[in-house]
């Protein structure tokens, strides 16, 4: 290791500051990382996946880790001989004594055993300059008074850079062995098992719809979509409700709390208020519709029943933002703050095309903005492993099909969204269509044959009467196919659909 009066004759001592604060550096720890490298090609790989040339305080000291970095990947030794004209041509350097500089911090290093150490220093003082910098940019923007930009735009800029600048030198990724990888993919599988809902991801707690995706997966995006009044919105609160009424956890011997089922959910509700979808909440599980619920049409023999759920309710993991236009930032800095606080396994969002795109960015049309968004949602559930669920709209074009029921194409404004979305699932109720169709009879034709196409519609609306299906258009780690659910209109209430031709799976 350098010592510290020996590492000062290398550079010079340093100025004195009177009534001052000098920016953290740490000019000797920069100078034995530079000088193992140099020794010890090898040190190289234990420190550049944090480090980058920026983070020294030198500039000078962070060209020469430039140069030495670029050599090294080159498939080069970078040592003396190799870096000596480059350095030499340097005007900088020159003023140090050229290549010289280098021997003397090749030659000065005793030992490269804490090198490692030397990178975190100089990476961690980094961060402590980039601090002060933030703060005082926090601080000149508060003054500023600009309408344009406020106060709670300000917080969410100043939230955004202090989570990318803890990003910063992050190393926890990277090749892992498929030992391991195999391990936790047979640990999920026997946590899986061990569940009573038999789902690797977080139940939706409708029976086939689990069996079909295997509940929702961490860092999966999921996107819901449908016609208005096809039930996007009470599904996805359905699934919302189901996850976090299921919630079990439990701690370990060394206190750390482990999932057990369901999760703890995050609602953005970008259409209706908080108020509008804890009423529907509550019409699901009371058998009160909203309707009546709304206009304050409750019985008096209903109110122990109403009492008892909302207290039960009220204990739910569960949290709703309702604010309009929420930005795709702000979703992101509102999910991390969640998780961090309370922790997290499931973001809901209802609708995609009602969210704005990021504060800042330059975008030209509405394709542009929804595939920012996309690009944004999936960012978020990888980072904070959890899966997302967001409702989507579906163009006008579906309407002037004869088979109304919705493509992959009717995504509205961007093939972004299927392209990011690991399941898209479009929901489609053919009663609501039926209903809309009641045969008229024709000018030309009999009563016999009126009542017979009359009878085939009545068949028909019988069939699909409570019927929603949910087709799984995309999965990239499952099958698609078609599935059918039971729905109540008047309780916004999705549940299994049990019919006398169809024979339960043994787990139902």
């Amino acid at each position: 290791m350098i010592g510290s009066s020996k590492v000062t004759a290398l550079r010079g001592s340093e100025p004195e500051t009177l009534g001052a604060r000098v920016p953290p550096h740490n000019y000797e720890a920069e100078q034995a990382l530079l000088g193992a490298i140099l020794a010890n090609n090898a040190v190289f790989d234990r420190v550049h996946e944090f480090l980058e040339s920026e983070h020294f305080a030198d500039a000078l000291h962070g060209r020469i880790y430039e140069a030495i970095g670029k050599q090294i990947q080159r498939g080069q030794i970078a040592n003396l001989l190799t870096l000596k004209n480059q350095f030499d041509q340097d005007p900088a350097l020159l003023e140090l004594g050229g290549a010289q500089y280098l021997a003397r911090l090749a030659n000065a290093v005793v030992t490269i055993i804490n090198a490692g150490d030397y990178g975190h220093i100089v990476h961690d003082l980094y961060l402590r300059r980039q601090l002060i910098e933030l703060g005082e940019e926090v601080v000149n923007s508060a003054f500023r008074h600009d309408i344009d930009l406020p106060a709670a735009d300000q917080i969410e800029a100043a939230e955004q850079r202090l989570y990318d600048l803890a990003e910063t030198g992050q190393t926890e990724g990277g090749p892992r062995p498929f030992a391991q990888t195999l391990t936790e993919a047979i640990t999920m599988a026997e946590a899986a098992y061990k569940r009573d809902s038999h789902v690797t991801g977080v139940t939706t707690g409708l029976g086939d719809l689990d069996r079909k995706l295997g509940g929702l997966h961490p860092s999966d995006v999921v996107i819901l979509a449908g016609r208005p009044s096809m039930g996007k919105t009470a599904l996805a609160t359905n699934i919302a409700f189901n996850a976090a009424r299921a919630y079990r956890e439990e701690r370990d011997e060394f206190g750390k709390v482990e999932v057990k089922e369901g999760a703890k959910v995050a609602f953005f509700s970008l259409e209706m208020s908080g108020e509008q979808l804890a009423t529907r909440i509550l019409a699901e599980q009371t058998g009160i519709s909203s309707d009546r619920i709304r206009r304050g049409d409750v019985k008096q023999e209903d109110f122990p029943s109403f009492v008892a759920v909302s207290r039960e309710l009220a204990t739910l993991p569960l949290f709703i933002d309702d604010t309009p236009a929420l930005s795709a930032s702000s979703l992101r800095t509102r999910a991390r703050r969640l998780k961090r606080q309370h922790g997290l396994g499931l973001i809901v969002i209802d609708y995609v095309q009602l969210m704005r795109p990021s504060a800042g960015l330059r975008i030209e049309n509405r394709v542009q903005e929804i595939s920012e968004i996309t690009r944004t949602l999936k960012a978020v559930a990888k980072e904070l492993n959890v899966p997302i669920l967001a409702c989507a709209q579906l163009s006008r074009a579906v309407e002037q099909r004869e088979d109304k029921r919705p493509q992959l194409a009717d995504l509205r404004e961007s093939g972004s969204i299927e392209q990011d979305a690991d399941v898209v699932m479009f929901i489609f109720r053919e009663q609501y269509y039926h209903e809309r169709s009641e045969p008229k009879q024709r000018e030309d034709e009999t009563d016999g044959k009126f009542q017979e196409r009359m009878g085939r519609w009545q068949d028909r609306g019988e069939r699909i009467h409570n019927v929603a299906e949910v087709n799984i258009a995309k999965q990239r780690h499952g099958p698609i196919g078609t599935i059918e659910l039971f729905f109540d209109g008047m309780l916004t209430k999705f549940g299994d659909l049990v019919r006398e031709d169809r024979i339960p799976d043994a787990r139902d």
